[in-house]
């Protein structure tokens, strides 16, 4: 096929929004978490776009859209980008813009996918091991899935359909956070105190520029602006992300006797999650309905796994993320039409009630996916190297004990905050040589 150069044009800004979500995501959280934490968060997703960045161009695109082996995995033949055309579609994915366009966009799911888990993750796991963890999960858990379901594999085979993502992305990441949380324990302190955002402002920054980014992020899956698809798309996921905010605004002022702001964006990202699988299936009326349901499950799944169960999920991924994914992808098996998106599927309201049960498959074995490998991973880091800082570097914070720096340039405070953490580690050095020299004393 031919190029169109108005698809290529959209598609080079649709993966430019999608790249704006990443230090996106890191305004949100580092905004929603302590002063102490802020610049590891930073450190963290800025190192982790990197990395998954060179690990995509390596053999992550190979494995997740090579030609499929039995319907479970990517042949090599692509490591290294080889043999993908720039001057030609890879009509298979994407037939009117360029191969090593529809790489690129496809790169900046690769990179933010495992990056939301470090609103799980955050004020508690060292360096060292994030790096192993997120490499680790990229290839045994989201490269798979991104083959399952959008190179090809047997569960795309099956019938199952996610537009950008609510399945491969969401609901494996919701479920991979409650393994993370698990296996790492509580945090120091663990409750209200410690739950206090630093700053705010900060946070509607990020998720503002995450609702925009989303725009890309959903519209750009349509991988073309002719027809009405990503104009479609655009609409939808406005629609459920403001009807889930309102949702988390109300419930929170029902809750609490004050409206939240912090409820307020947190339902808005939730709402944004939420539509992602549906938003090139389902028509605007839909996705009120679907934003209300999203709205309503994904807080509950807050007050359940935070305030009834008391996992420290720290930004509740497993919930914005997980639970709103969920119900996005089901929601495909009751609201999706044909009239909407040709290219897509008929739901439970259209004649084909058959495509709930599928999307109830896709869904289970990203939950399995996301938890059962999750669990495994964090355990297998947490026996070789460990994945949890020290008691002590918790309290100082991450961006001193981790990083020697701090988001904020208070210069008496950052002193007395190395001093205190060269103090802990001098006294830990007197304790190990003591004991030394006490074994050695008896031998």
């Amino acid at each position: 096929m031919v190029l169109d150069s108005g698809d290529t044009a959209w598609m080079l800004v649709a993966g430019s929004l999608v790249l704006l979500m990443i230090p996106a995501l890191g305004l949100f959280e580092s905004g929603l978490l302590r002063k102490k934490n802020a610049a590891s968060i930073f450190m963290q997703i800025f190192f982790g776009l990197a990395l998954l960045s060179v690990m995509w161009f390596v053999f992550g695109f190979s494995i997740s859209f090579g030609p499929s082996t039995q319907g479970l995995v990517g042949n090599m033949d692509w490591v290294f980008l080889k043999g993908v055309p720039s001057d030609a579609p890879l009509e298979q994915y994407a037939p009117t813009i360029p191969g090593v366009l529809f790489v690129k966009f496809q790169l900046m799911f690769a990179a933010i996918t495992p990056l939301l888990l470090t609103g799980t993750i955050a004020e508690r796991m060292k360096f060292s091991s994030f790096i192993i963890f997120i490499a680790a999960w990229s290839m045994l858990i989201y490269y798979p899935l991104v083959h399952w379901v959008w190179g090809g594999g047997w569960l795309a085979q099956l019938g199952v359909v996610d537009f950008a993502g609510g399945i491969v992305i969401h609901t494996s990441v919701g479920m991979a956070a409650l393994a993370a949380a698990l296996v790492l324990g509580k945090r120091r302190n663990y409750g209200p105190a410690i739950m206090i955002p630093h700053s705010i402002p900060l946070a509607v920054l990020g998720s503002s520029l995450l609702w925009l980014g989303w725009f890309g992020f959903n519209a750009g899956s349509a991988l073309s602006a002719s027809g009405g698809v990503a104009g479609n798309t655009v609409i939808v996921t406005h629609m459920a992300s403001s009807v889930s905010a309102l949702i988390w605004a109300g419930l929170s002022w029902i809750r609490t006797g004050k409206p939240s702001v912090v409820a307020t964006i947190n339902g808005a990202i939730a709402g944004l999650a939420g539509i992602t699988p549906a938003s090139g299936f389902v028509s605007a009326e839909h996705a009120f309905v679907i934003g209300i349901a999203i709205g309503v499950i994904s807080y509950s799944g807050v007050v359940l796994f935070k305030e009834k169960l008391h996992i420290d999920d720290a930004l509740d991924v497993s919930s914005v993320h997980g639970v709103a994914g969920i119900v996005g992808a089901l929601a495909i098996g009751i609201f999706a039409s044909t009239a909407i998106n040709p290219g897509g599927v008929d739901g439970l309201l259209f004649g084909n009630p058959d495509q709930l049960w599928i999307q109830a498959v896709g869904v289970g074995v990203a939950a399995a996916m996301g938890f059962g490998g999750t669990w495994i991973l964090m355990q297998v880091i947490k026996h070789l190297i460990g994945i949890r800082v020290s008691p002590e570097v918790e309290d100082i914070g991450l961006d001193i004990s981790e990083h020697a720096e701090s988001a904020y340039s208070d210069e008496e405070e950052f002193m007395l905050s190395m001093d205190e953490y060269t103090e802990d580690l001098q006294e830990k050095d007197e304790i190990l040589f003591k004991k030394k020299k006490s074994d050695s004393a008896k031998k």
